[in-house]
């Protein structure tokens, strides 16, 4: 296969992974739908990172952008006539190491984010607080002291679902990026995908 139709398969999975990442941060901001939390600044510390939002969207939509513009024919390779087309892949690389740095962040963010656990309204000591923050994540097994959290309502899964599909996005983003890496250095330097065009045309 073409580099070119591989960079873009890439790109448009990018680009759906980098808007999905953008959503669930965005919904972290408003815990069932409301919107007084934020206003009240009483939120997590890790929803405020914007990780989903600037790590796995704005970064990631880089990427996404440069390898979508790159066209099905450029399987050129460095040293021969189509040495702007190698020049691309590792353009491509480049690119996607934006995105290795957003998604690593996004990943970083998600992981503490569900280490600490919620910014919450506590039913023993009536007060705003990280009641989970000594567990170091134990606090996700224990689905008994969920109910600590009086407000927002339904916190802990809230953000317990949303910072753990971020960190899966993130993850998957990181993979991608990294094969992209991978396959426009390869490419750029060593012209595989040129070569292999000249075989398949013997």
């Amino acid at each position: 296969m073409c580099f070119g139709s591989c960079a873009r398969c890439v790109g448009y999975k990018l680009l759906i992974l980098a808007l999905l990442c953008i959503v669930a941060n965005t919904l972290l901001y408003f815990p069932n739908g409301e919107t007084r939390f934020a206003s009240e600044h009483h939120l997590s510390k890790y929803v405020e990172c914007l990780h989903g939002i600037v790590g796995g969207g704005i970064l990631v939509l880089i990427p996404a952008a440069v390898l979508i513009g790159i066209h099905n024919d450029n399987c050129g390779c460095l040293g021969d006539q189509g040495s702007g087309k190698g020049c691309a892949m590792l353009a491509s690389a480049l690119a996607a190491f934006v995105g290795i740095l957003g998604s690593g962040y996004c990943i970083i963010i998600s992981a503490l984010g569900l280490s600490q656990g919620p910014y919450c309204f506590t039913r023993p000591e009536r007060n705003w607080m990280y009641p989970f923050t000594d567990s170091s994540g134990g606090y996700l097994f224990e689905y008994n002291k969920w109910s600590e959290c009086q407000e927002p309502q339904n916190i802990v899964q809230w953000n317990v679902t949303l910072f753990s599909i971020l960190l899966v996005l993130g993850g998957i983003e990181f993979i991608l990026c990294f094969i992209q890496i991978t396959h426009g250095i390869l490419g750029g330097l060593c012209g595989l995908c040129c070569s292999h065009e000249e075989v398949s045309n013997l």
